[in-house]
């Protein structure tokens, strides 16, 4: 479900914070101002969609605020606004990676801009185009679609029921995660994996092989390919998501 509220973040709630604060609700989006501290942007993180940043001249956020702000960011999935004088702006994106930083506004802020920028990203928001992108490669249409329901909440997924559908959809498309069958006819999945590994295009795409034998002969054939990762097909949804938000938290 989109979350169309934002977090506005300040060193304190002057005119010009407030002013924004308006156009925000004014858009129809929830807007809550929250003091940059690390307790105050816990307190108030909860059903977040966006955060904007808002620096008046000679006021930044502490290092542990920004350093705090950055990882709940990248583990959430979110982005943020930055706005500030231009000086203010570079020191933030000198310390939060360009990818948590949808868009800055240098003071004094075009209003009409912001607004439709805060409408650009919820449509995004609502499209899934912010959530990690996995594509799921098995043969079997239940299982991909068992697979698809588990995880379509929290990751935009695709799904292909062959290697050579998988490697098509892969030359129009990226994804940050592919988990693959090993047992497929046709091609199988050592297969996709020695095709996606001679490719510029695919070869650093992260592979997690599914897999239906536990044995450890079956599980060392797995290994030996060096994918990133692999799972039993009888895993449980609740450990399936956890191993994958392991796993993103790790690659980010």
């Amino acid at each position: 479900m989109e979350n169309r509220k934002v977090m506005m973040l300040g060193e304190k709630e002057t005119f010009l914070v407030r002013v924004l604060e308006g156009k925000t609700t004014g858009a129809g989006i929830e807007c809550k101002f929250s003091h940059w501290n690390v307790n105050d942007i816990n307190a108030n993180w909860a059903d977040t969609g966006l955060v904007v940043l808002y620096m008046d001249e000679g006021d930044r956020p502490s290092d542990d605020a920004v350093h705090f702000l950055k990882e709940h960011l990248s583990d959430s999935g979110m982005m943020m606004l930055a706005i500030g004088e231009k000086n203010d702006v570079q020191y933030i994106q000198e310390r939060v990676p360009a990818n948590l930083i949808y868009r800055t506004f240098v003071r004094p802020v075009n209003n009409e801009e912001y607004v439709k920028t805060l409408n650009e990203i919820f449509s995004k928001i609502r499209a899934g185009e912010f959530k990690k992108s996995i594509l799921i490669v098995d043969d079997d249409p239940n299982y991909l679609g068992l697979v698809r329901e588990w995880l379509k909440d929290k990751y935009k997924v695709s799904m292909a029921n062959s290697g050579l559908q998988a490697i098509k959809f892969l030359g129009k498309n990226k994804v940050d995660l592919i988990l693959l069958d090993y047992e497929m006819p046709v091609t199988t999945g050592p297969q996709v994996l020695e095709m996606l590994r001679s490719e510029e295009e695919t070869r650093n795409i992260p592979v997690m092989f599914l897999t239906g034998k536990g044995d450890k002969e079956s599980v060392m054939e797995v290994v030996s390919l060096k994918p990133e990762g692999y799972f039993l097909k009888s895993i449980e949804m609740k450990e399936l998501l956890e191993k994958l938000e392991d796993f993103f938290t790790l690659h980010r």
